[in-house]
């Protein structure tokens, strides 16, 4: 029987709790196998900084008998949880924690460490604390593959240290897919060998604009940007792998492009020399589709491949403006040669030419939902973020579509009505609430085309978010409703119970010092 409501998020599929409690005693041992290892010294890590207690992680069988065991075990006879999916049982003097997979045994590792106080996730010992566990039994599972969540940092750039604290964010999240947004108009932010003045000149612009584009305003003159080096794009990669989160590098093409653009004009229609970006909203700078241009992304698209390995490369494709293609007669030239009667198409055979480039290595191709504009390659994926309708068409294609409609998970939406009260946001209003009660797979599909929404996924444009703390108070507690709805049932989501959860997984994010935004009153 359920004594009490635990503050698990997200909720998961099965849970029992009986009266007692299991205590961890400064004895307590880890036991795992090695193929387990970095699951076992995660979890030991956690433990040791908060509680001050050694926490040896040893062999399977190896620890004392008469001391409290956290056993982290693989059986196969775990299969109907998914390689996802894991059971928890916790009794007074054993910690059983069971899957198919690594990567389910450190999904339940979060739900473990949500069960202790919140304190656990303190980076140093707190003295004096009884580090009790409730005697739960837990079986649990993933409703979607998919659990993202995207982060612009070309249009505002992050230090590396926030980056692995906010892939540490979603870990608690159960969240595994990191969409890092690294070039655009405003900046280029990812090392490429070949061509160095991506970085050297598209990296920094020579100011940023203040306040929305429609109102008096003006840039602040004050030169700014940054990059990550190959060597630290390594090392996140790696911190998220320890995670088992996959990261989805987006290059923007052939649109987004005057970044690149000031560093190489020989790419564009014009040759014109231009500055990159200091003012928010799109560009009608494009990269002419010519074979130079076809040369230079896939050289980029070579060395990005090199640096993540992910099967999944994002190549944008969203708010490509064509007024240039349709004024260039080079382009117009192309267009004839190729066989394609519009803008639309040509940009179809622009996303063509670098989807089989991908699927020549091994990857595949994901773009914004407008690359379903005249046509799309075969086995490309589909992000629908101009509402659903265009997960619904790719899907009835044959397309895989991941749900990013900006009307529920578009998190640089204003979280009031108050606008005044909040800070300055691209516009919108998305409540928690609306967050909560998004609905990733369409009711207008028909059931044999569900299984093309692999997931779904929220967005931080950052436009409006010039520090690290205000991506923090835009992203939670609205990626905690987000993560709960990729994870848990339809069936299993209820916004009442979850925001009694909030509450105290609040204290959680407290500990961490995530600035989140405080629940309304």
């Amino acid at each position: 029987m359920v004594l009490s409501t635990l503050s698990l998020i997200p909720q998961p599929a099965k849970l029992t709790q009986e009266e007692g409690a299991f205590l961890l005693l400064p004895s307590t041992v880890i036991e795992a196998a090695g193929a387990l290892a970095n699951e076992a010294n995660y979890l030991a890590d956690h433990l040791r900084r908060a509680t001050g207690f050694a926490v040896p992680v040893v062999g399977p069988g190896e620890g004392n008998g008469e001391n409290a065991v956290l056993r982290l075990a693989l059986e196969p006879g775990g299969a109907h949880f998914g390689r996802e999916g894991y059971g928890l049982e916790v009794g007074e003097k054993t910690v059983y924690l069971h899957g198919l997979d690594p990567v389910g045994i450190f999904l339940g590792i979060q739900t473990l460490l949500q069960l202790f106080p919140p304190a656990i996730y303190d980076r140093g010992p707190r003295r004096g604390m009884a580090w009790t566990l409730p005697l739960v039994a837990i079986e649990d599972f993933p409703r979607f593959g998919w659990r993202g969540a995207m982060l612009d940092c070309s249009r505002h750039f992050r230090p590396v240290e926030f980056i692995c604290k906010f892939i540490d964010a979603m870990a608690l999240h159960k969240l595994n897919v990191f969409h890092w947004h690294l070039t655009d108009d405003q900046g280029w932010r990812i090392e490429i060998k070949k061509y160095p003045k991506l970085t050297e000149v598209g990296a920094w612009r020579n100011g940023t604009w203040m306040g929305h584009n429609d109102v008096e305003s003006r840039d602040d003159g004050i030169r700014y940007g940054g990059f990550y080096t190959q060597d630290q794009i390594r090392d996140i990669v790696r911190y998220a792998a320890e995670r088992h989160i996959t990261i989805v590098p987006e290059i923007e093409m052939p649109g987004h492009a005057q970044a690149v653009l000031a560093a190489y004009p020989e790419f564009g229609c014009t040759g014109e020399k231009i500055e990159v970006r200091k003012r928010w909203g799109i560009s009608e700078n494009i990269y002419s589709p010519k074979e130079e241009t076809i040369r230079f992304l896939q050289d980029v698209l070579v060395e990005v491949m090199e640096l993540f390995p992910g099967r999944f490369i994002h190549i944008g494709g969203d708010e490509a403006i064509k007024k240039e293609w349709e004024a260039s007669a080079e382009v117009q030239g192309l267009m004839a040669s190729a066989g394609v009667k519009d803008a639309h198409e040509m940009q179809s055979w622009f996303i063509r030419r670098m989807d089989q480039f991908l699927t020549e290595h091994g990857r595949r191709l994901i773009g914004w939902d407008e690359i379903l504009e005249g046509g799309l390659a075969e086995g490309a994926a589909v992000m629908s973020w101009r509402g659903i309708e265009g997960g619904i068409a790719a899907a009835r294609q044959g397309h895989d579509v991941v749900m990013a409609p900006n009307s529920h998970t578009y998190l640089d939406h204003y979280q009031s009505e108050r606008t005044a009260d909040e800070p300055l946001a691209i516009g919108g209003f998305l409540p928690l609430e609306k967050v909560y009660h998004h609905e990733p797979v369409p009711a207008e599909l028909a059931c044999d085309k569900a299984h093309h929404v692999l997931g779904v996924q929220g967005q931080l444009w950052a436009e409006y978010m010039p520090t690290t703390e205000s991506v923090e108070y835009m992203a939670f507690p609205r990626l905690a409703a987000l993560a709960e709805v990729a994870w848990s049932s339809h069936e299993n989501r209820n916004y009442a119970s979850f925001v009694e959860r909030l509450r105290l997984h609040l204290k959680r994010l407290d500990v961490l010092k995530i600035r989140y935004r405080p629940l309304s009153s």
